[in-house]
């Protein structure tokens, strides 16, 4: 598959088998995230693969931050969101969780990091696609709390930036069509 098929056919699969993912290809996906461009070589991202229990693991700090943002933690409601955040991690085989490490020189520039790790992330979906995986890029509020930067003993400058949920797809996506980059487009020749 070339580079720019790759672009074009991947897709978020949010539905995967329970099949296990070989080591190796965790361990190629990864790879391809520490080839993102990054300024000044800072290398920002920081990797942390979840799979059995250590998903269960990461659904506890979840579920914990959900009960406390609930009026009545124990009502009906509150506690089908509180267990559903808690499953949320079991949703596929294996997370990969990507964080960012703002570097500390002062030729850093902090929004640049970010941008480099988003880089590495989109590296990381495509390769998921070329090895025939499936993946999902996930996040929301919870992943921005203080509790989920510890649990990743991430630094108080750092942040998560990613769950890639991965596996094998358990459905085949429908084709989607995209705005013509034409009419996104500006061309500024003088």
């Amino acid at each position: 598959m070339n580079i720019h098929e790759a672009i074009k056919t991947r897709r978020s699969i949010s539905l995967v088998t329970n099949q296990e993912v070989p080591e190796e290809l965790i361990e190629q996906i990864i790879e391809s995230g520490t080839y993102a461009p990054n300024h000044h070589k800072s290398e920002p991202w920081r990797f942390f693969v979840l799979r059995g229990d250590g998903r269960k693991k990461l659904g506890k700090v979840l579920a914990s931050i959900t009960k406390s943002q609930q009026d009545d933690p124990l009502s009906a409601d509150s506690l089908t969101k509180i267990e559903r955040s808690e499953r949320n991690p079991l949703r596929a085989p294996v997370i990969i969780a990507v964080g960012v490490e703002p570097g500390t020189e002062d030729k850093i520039i902090e929004k640049e990091e970010f941008a480099a790790v988003s880089s590495a992330v989109q590296n990381m979906l495509l390769t998921a696609h070329a090895l025939g995986l499936g993946a999902v890029w996930r996040t929301g509020a919870i992943c921005y709390r203080p509790e989920v930067r510890d649990f990743f003993g991430l630094s108080e400058k750092g942040e998560l930036s990613a769950f890639i949920y991965l596996g094998y797809p358990d459905f085949e996506p429908k084709p989607y069509t995209k705005t013509d980059a034409k009419k996104l487009t500006t061309w500024i020749d003088a």
